[in-house]
Protein backbone atom coordinates (compact mmCIF):
# COMPACT_ATOMS: atom_id res chain seq x y z
CA UNK A 1 0.00 0.00 0.00
CA UNK A 2 0.83 3.75 -0.69
CA UNK A 3 1.81 5.77 2.56
CA UNK A 4 2.03 9.40 2.45
CA UNK A 5 5.96 10.59 3.47
CA UNK A 6 5.73 12.21 6.91
CA UNK A 7 9.06 13.84 5.55
CA UNK A 8 8.17 16.78 2.80
CA UNK A 9 8.33 20.36 2.86
CA UNK A 10 4.98 22.47 3.72
CA UNK A 11 2.93 23.54 0.62
CA UNK A 12 3.88 27.26 0.25
CA UNK A 13 1.01 29.22 -0.52
CA UNK A 14 0.95 31.71 -3.74
CA UNK A 15 -0.84 34.42 -4.46
CA UNK A 16 -2.15 34.63 -8.15
CA UNK A 17 -0.12 36.70 -10.54
CA UNK A 18 2.84 36.30 -8.39
CA UNK A 19 5.75 35.45 -10.54
CA UNK A 20 8.70 33.40 -8.15
CA UNK A 21 12.32 35.06 -9.22
CA UNK A 22 14.57 32.62 -6.96
CA UNK A 23 15.73 29.90 -9.28
CA UNK A 24 15.12 26.61 -8.48
CA UNK A 25 12.00 27.51 -6.28
CA UNK A 26 9.55 24.48 -6.66
CA UNK A 27 6.89 27.25 -5.90
CA UNK A 28 7.41 27.96 -10.00
CA UNK A 29 5.75 24.50 -10.70
CA UNK A 30 2.57 25.66 -8.61
CA UNK A 31 2.22 28.89 -10.66
CA UNK A 32 2.72 27.03 -14.22
CA UNK A 33 0.42 24.11 -13.19
CA UNK A 34 -1.68 24.72 -16.20
CA UNK A 35 1.40 24.90 -18.76
CA UNK A 36 1.72 20.98 -18.35
CA UNK A 37 -0.30 19.76 -20.98
CA UNK A 38 -0.65 22.96 -23.13
CA UNK A 39 0.49 21.63 -26.76
CA UNK A 40 2.80 24.81 -26.89
CA UNK A 41 3.00 25.35 -23.09
CA UNK A 42 6.28 26.03 -21.35
CA UNK A 43 6.44 22.24 -20.73
CA UNK A 44 6.70 21.67 -24.50
CA UNK A 45 10.10 19.93 -24.03
CA UNK A 46 9.01 17.79 -21.26
CA UNK A 47 6.95 15.84 -23.23
CA UNK A 48 9.57 15.34 -26.42
CA UNK A 49 12.56 14.28 -23.41
CA UNK A 50 9.37 11.94 -21.69
CA UNK A 51 9.36 9.88 -25.32
CA UNK A 52 13.26 9.79 -25.53
CA UNK A 53 13.04 8.29 -21.70
CA UNK A 54 10.09 5.97 -22.65
CA UNK A 55 12.23 4.94 -25.74
CA UNK A 56 14.95 3.06 -22.93
CA UNK A 57 11.46 1.18 -21.40
CA UNK A 58 10.45 -2.28 -22.45
CA UNK A 59 7.00 -3.38 -22.12
CA UNK A 60 5.98 -4.70 -18.89
CA UNK A 61 6.81 -8.29 -18.25
CA UNK A 62 3.70 -8.81 -16.32
CA UNK A 63 -0.06 -7.21 -16.13
CA UNK A 64 1.10 -5.82 -12.55
CA UNK A 65 4.61 -4.75 -13.28
CA UNK A 66 5.32 -1.17 -11.43
CA UNK A 67 6.67 1.82 -13.12
CA UNK A 68 8.05 4.20 -10.31
CA UNK A 69 8.29 8.02 -11.42
CA UNK A 70 10.12 9.97 -9.45
CA UNK A 71 9.34 13.83 -9.37
CA UNK A 72 6.71 12.80 -12.02
CA UNK A 73 5.22 16.23 -12.08
CA UNK A 74 1.93 16.60 -14.15
CA UNK A 75 2.70 13.21 -15.55
CA UNK A 76 4.23 13.73 -19.25
CA UNK A 77 5.33 10.18 -18.99
CA UNK A 78 1.07 8.57 -17.88
CA UNK A 79 0.93 8.16 -22.17
CA UNK A 80 4.36 6.01 -21.91
CA UNK A 81 3.52 4.08 -19.20
CA UNK A 82 0.07 2.88 -20.18
CA UNK A 83 1.30 2.20 -23.69
CA UNK A 84 3.64 -0.06 -22.34
CA UNK A 85 1.42 -1.51 -19.98
CA UNK A 86 2.53 -0.38 -16.19
CA UNK A 87 1.05 0.40 -13.28
CA UNK A 88 2.23 4.24 -12.88
CA UNK A 89 2.92 5.54 -9.33
CA UNK A 90 4.12 9.30 -9.44
CA UNK A 91 5.54 11.22 -6.69
CA UNK A 92 5.95 14.63 -6.66
CA UNK A 93 6.64 17.30 -3.78
CA UNK A 94 4.27 20.19 -6.13
CA UNK A 95 0.96 19.75 -4.97
CA UNK A 96 -0.55 21.26 -8.31
CA UNK A 97 1.60 18.75 -10.27
CA UNK A 98 0.60 15.79 -8.14
CA UNK A 99 -3.19 16.65 -9.45
CA UNK A 100 -2.54 17.19 -12.69
CA UNK A 101 -0.89 13.81 -12.76
CA UNK A 102 -3.87 12.57 -11.37
CA UNK A 103 -5.92 13.90 -14.25
CA UNK A 104 -3.79 11.85 -16.31
CA UNK A 105 -4.30 8.74 -14.70
CA UNK A 106 -1.53 8.56 -12.70
CA UNK A 107 -1.28 6.76 -9.06
CA UNK A 108 0.02 10.47 -8.09
CA UNK A 109 1.58 11.10 -4.31
CA UNK A 110 2.84 14.38 -2.91
CA UNK A 111 6.16 12.95 -1.41
CA UNK A 112 9.41 14.13 -0.67
CA UNK A 113 12.26 12.61 -3.54
CA UNK A 114 14.72 12.21 -0.01
CA UNK A 115 12.11 9.77 1.19
CA UNK A 116 9.50 7.86 -0.97
CA UNK A 117 6.59 6.30 0.48
CA UNK A 118 7.08 3.35 -0.99
CA UNK A 119 7.74 -0.74 0.08
CA UNK A 120 11.39 -1.90 -0.98
CA UNK A 121 12.21 -3.34 -4.25
CA UNK A 122 8.26 -2.51 -5.38
CA UNK A 123 9.66 -1.57 -9.32
CA UNK A 124 10.02 -2.83 -11.84
CA UNK A 125 11.09 0.35 -13.65
CA UNK A 126 12.22 3.78 -12.00
CA UNK A 127 12.37 6.85 -13.70
CA UNK A 128 13.99 10.04 -12.51
CA UNK A 129 13.41 12.41 -15.06
CA UNK A 130 14.15 15.98 -15.15
CA UNK A 131 14.80 16.01 -11.43
CA UNK A 132 18.25 15.41 -9.81
CA UNK A 133 19.53 18.63 -11.15
CA UNK A 134 17.03 20.06 -9.07
CA UNK A 135 17.89 18.78 -5.57
CA UNK A 136 20.38 19.21 -3.40
CA UNK A 137 20.99 15.87 -1.94
CA UNK A 138 22.02 13.90 -4.92
CA UNK A 139 23.38 10.95 -2.84
CA UNK A 140 19.83 10.58 -1.06
CA UNK A 141 17.50 10.30 -3.83
CA UNK A 142 19.62 7.99 -5.89
CA UNK A 143 19.69 5.74 -2.63
CA UNK A 144 15.73 6.02 -2.47
CA UNK A 145 15.50 5.49 -6.32
CA UNK A 146 17.38 2.00 -5.95
CA UNK A 147 16.15 0.91 -2.83
CA UNK A 148 12.63 0.80 -4.38
CA UNK A 149 13.77 -0.49 -7.87
CA UNK A 150 13.67 -4.78 -7.86
CA UNK A 151 16.53 -6.81 -8.37
CA UNK A 152 16.76 -6.95 -12.19
CA UNK A 153 14.80 -3.49 -12.71
CA UNK A 154 15.56 -1.27 -14.71
CA UNK A 155 16.42 2.61 -13.52
CA UNK A 156 16.29 5.32 -16.46
CA UNK A 157 17.55 8.69 -15.70
CA UNK A 158 18.31 11.90 -17.73
CA UNK A 159 19.60 15.16 -16.27
CA UNK A 160 22.00 18.09 -16.84
CA UNK A 161 25.62 17.61 -16.11
CA UNK A 162 27.50 19.91 -14.14
CA UNK A 163 29.54 21.38 -16.77
CA UNK A 164 30.32 24.88 -18.40
CA UNK A 165 28.43 23.52 -21.71
CA UNK A 166 25.04 22.01 -19.38
CA UNK A 167 24.92 25.26 -17.72
CA UNK A 168 25.53 27.67 -21.10
CA UNK A 169 22.71 25.37 -23.48
CA UNK A 170 20.17 25.17 -20.80
CA UNK A 171 20.39 28.30 -18.77
CA UNK A 172 22.20 31.11 -20.68
CA UNK A 173 20.36 29.95 -24.65
CA UNK A 174 17.83 27.17 -23.08
CA UNK A 175 15.83 29.74 -21.04
CA UNK A 176 15.29 32.39 -24.09
CA UNK A 177 14.04 29.56 -26.28
CA UNK A 178 10.57 29.10 -26.81
CA UNK A 179 9.75 25.26 -25.47
CA UNK A 180 12.71 25.79 -23.16
CA UNK A 181 12.64 25.53 -19.62
CA UNK A 182 11.21 28.78 -17.66
CA UNK A 183 13.68 31.52 -16.62
CA UNK A 184 14.91 30.63 -13.05
CA UNK A 185 13.63 27.23 -13.39
CA UNK A 186 17.32 25.64 -13.27
CA UNK A 187 20.07 26.47 -10.87
CA UNK A 188 23.33 25.58 -12.61
CA UNK A 189 25.40 24.50 -8.82
CA UNK A 190 22.56 21.48 -8.97
CA UNK A 191 23.97 20.12 -12.02
CA UNK A 192 25.18 16.54 -12.03
CA UNK A 193 28.83 15.17 -11.87
CA UNK A 194 28.61 12.35 -14.13
CA UNK A 195 31.04 10.67 -11.74
CA UNK A 196 29.39 11.00 -8.80
CA UNK A 197 26.11 9.52 -10.54
CA UNK A 198 27.54 7.18 -12.04
CA UNK A 199 29.73 5.91 -8.25
CA UNK A 200 26.68 6.04 -6.23
CA UNK A 201 24.21 4.11 -8.62
CA UNK A 202 27.15 1.20 -8.56
CA UNK A 203 27.13 1.82 -4.92
CA UNK A 204 23.28 0.41 -4.72
CA UNK A 205 23.69 -2.36 -7.75
CA UNK A 206 22.90 -0.26 -10.98
CA UNK A 207 25.37 -0.23 -13.12
CA UNK A 208 25.28 3.39 -15.13
CA UNK A 209 25.32 3.40 -19.45
CA UNK A 210 25.40 7.32 -20.11
CA UNK A 211 24.36 8.97 -23.50
CA UNK A 212 24.00 12.21 -24.56
CA UNK A 213 20.36 13.86 -25.84
CA UNK A 214 19.82 16.73 -28.02
CA UNK A 215 16.39 17.86 -30.04
CA UNK A 216 16.39 17.78 -33.39
CA UNK A 217 17.31 20.74 -34.88
CA UNK A 218 15.17 20.08 -38.26
CA UNK A 219 12.29 19.09 -36.19
CA UNK A 220 12.76 22.32 -33.67
CA UNK A 221 12.57 24.64 -36.73
CA UNK A 222 9.44 22.32 -37.76
CA UNK A 223 7.69 23.19 -34.94
CA UNK A 224 8.48 26.85 -34.65
CA UNK A 225 6.63 27.19 -38.19
CA UNK A 226 4.04 25.16 -36.43
CA UNK A 227 4.35 21.95 -38.74
CA UNK A 228 5.29 19.44 -36.27
CA UNK A 229 3.50 18.87 -32.73
CA UNK A 230 6.68 17.35 -31.64
CA UNK A 231 10.35 17.79 -31.24
CA UNK A 232 12.45 14.33 -32.00
CA UNK A 233 15.54 13.95 -29.11
CA UNK A 234 18.05 12.28 -30.83
CA UNK A 235 20.86 10.67 -28.83
CA UNK A 236 24.62 12.24 -28.73
CA UNK A 237 27.81 10.98 -28.20
CA UNK A 238 28.65 13.89 -26.01
CA UNK A 239 27.24 13.64 -22.10
CA UNK A 240 28.15 17.41 -21.39
CA UNK A 241 24.59 18.75 -21.36
CA UNK A 242 21.71 17.10 -21.55
CA UNK A 243 21.93 13.24 -20.55
CA UNK A 244 20.36 9.89 -20.24
CA UNK A 245 21.40 7.45 -18.06
CA UNK A 246 20.55 3.81 -17.75
CA UNK A 247 21.09 0.78 -15.74
CA UNK A 248 19.79 -2.74 -14.11
CA UNK A 249 19.42 -3.44 -10.73
CA UNK A 250 22.02 -6.09 -9.96
CA UNK A 251 20.53 -9.45 -8.38
CA UNK A 252 17.81 -12.19 -9.22
CA UNK A 253 14.24 -10.72 -9.34
CA UNK A 254 12.03 -11.44 -5.87
CA UNK A 255 10.54 -14.66 -6.40
CA UNK A 256 7.47 -13.01 -4.73
CA UNK A 257 6.97 -9.39 -5.76
CA UNK A 258 6.03 -6.67 -3.64
CA UNK A 259 3.74 -3.75 -3.85
CA UNK A 260 3.54 -0.63 -3.56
Amino acid sequence: MLRIASRHRAAHEVMPGTVTTARNDVRQYDELDDEWWAPRGAFAMLHWIAAARAALIPPAPRPDAVLVDVACGGGVMAPHARARGYRHVGLDLSPTAVRVAAGQGVRSVRADVRSLPLADACADVVVAGEVLEHVADLAGVVSEACRVLRPGGLLVIDTIASTPWGRFSSITVAEHLPAGPPKNLHDGSLFVDRDALRRLCAEHGVELELRGLRPSALDYAAWLARRRDDVRMLPTRSTAGLFQARGVKAGPPPTRAGSP
